[in-house]
């Protein structure tokens, strides 16, 4: 929680900060990459009183860790997100919307706004959807890493050097056959030479 009481609610009045928080759980993607639950996570902040009520715009820093979606070795990514958030006075008047206005329509809105309660205000739920949206989907360990090889899972990076003479097994019945006819080749090739039979008409 945020404390706005200093800022008051004269418009334009401005409060920079800087905090360290510890990371709340699963902030990150689940299974892929996030930052560890009560890791530091590093908040510059800007509160403006505006006549709504405060407007938060931030950037929040961390390292994430996860693991390379091409060879899965361990990894970690420093990640920065920036955020701004509109923190609305509980007793806001809405000036802005139509009195013919869908009740349905409202109670969507309800859901996209961020109220103070008390002059203080919570920042998880836009830290957690900056944070995620800055995460890479599929993180990798180096741009250029070769990944695990498909037959016996050896770290290509390691071994670049490395596969295997598979044949297909689609074409292992024409394998029989070419092996058949290259014996049967060298059997013709064991025969005497060339003008032999001629020698021996005449």
């Amino acid at each position: 929680m945020f404390d706005t009481h200093e800022l008051g609610r004269r418009p334009g009045a401005l409060k920079r900060l800087t905090r360290s928080v510890e990371a709340p759980r699963d902030l990150g993607i689940d299974g892929v990459i996030g930052v560890p639950e009560g890791a530091p996570l590093t908040l510059d902040l800007r509160l403006e009183s505006v006549m709504e009520g405060v407007l938060v715009t931030g950037t929040a820093r961390a390292t994430a860790e996860g693991e390379c979606v091409r060879c899965l070795e361990p990894l970690t990514f420093e990640v920065e997100a920036d955020f701004q958030e509109l923190f609305s006075y509980p007793d806001a008047d809405d000036r802005g919307r139509s009195k013919t206005a869908d009740p349905a329509d409202d109670a969507e809105d309800d859901e996209d706004e961020f109220f103070l309660e008390d002059g203080l205000f919570d920042l998880e739920t836009v830290l957690r959807d900056a944070v995620v949206l800055a995460l890479p989907m599929q993180p990798v360990c180096t741009e250029t890493c070769a990944g695990l090889c498909s037959e016996c899972g050896i770290r290509l990076d390691e071994n670049p050097g490395h596969h295997h003479d598979a044949a297909d097994p689609r074409w292992a019945a024409l394998q029989g056959l070419a092996e058949t006819v290259q014996d049967g080749e060298k059997d013709n090739m064991g025969g005497a030479e060339p003008g032999v039979d001629e020698k021996q008409e005449k």
